[in-house]
């Protein structure tokens, strides 16, 4: 099993951060197929002010690749993330069309 750390912004907004909170508590069926699919068995979401964090456990063999692939082939997946992308924001240091940022691990104990 593999773990994933990736941050990303939500746009400042209150009222914003709050709806997507709230599709978060009601995440589409068939999204959560395609993460489950991808090799994905557990995927948390924590905030903190407009700062996400996403911690993913998956399978040794997953890809970020394979799951890009797969999900520009599956529209409702197409049609959750552009529903999601008027809630967020990339990261400042984000390259061109990338949300979610890979972050780097820097300690464990």
């Amino acid at each position: 099993m593999k773990r994933y750390c990736l941050a990303l912004d939500l746009k400042d907004d209150p009222k914003l951060i709050a709806e997507y909170e709230d599709y978060h508590q009601r995440v589409w069926p068939e999204v959560l197929k395609s993460i489950k699919d991808s090799g994905i068995h557990q995927m948390k979401i924590y905030r903190t002010g407009n700062r996400l964090m996403m911690i993913m456990e998956a399978e040794e063999s997953f890809s970020f690749q394979k799951k890009a692939d797969a999900d520009g082939r599956n529209p409702k997946v197409q049609e959750w993330e552009k529903l999601m992308w008027n809630y967020q924001q990339a990261l400042p240091h984000a390259k061109p069309g990338e949300k979610w940022v890979l972050m780097e691990k820097i300690f464990e104990l």
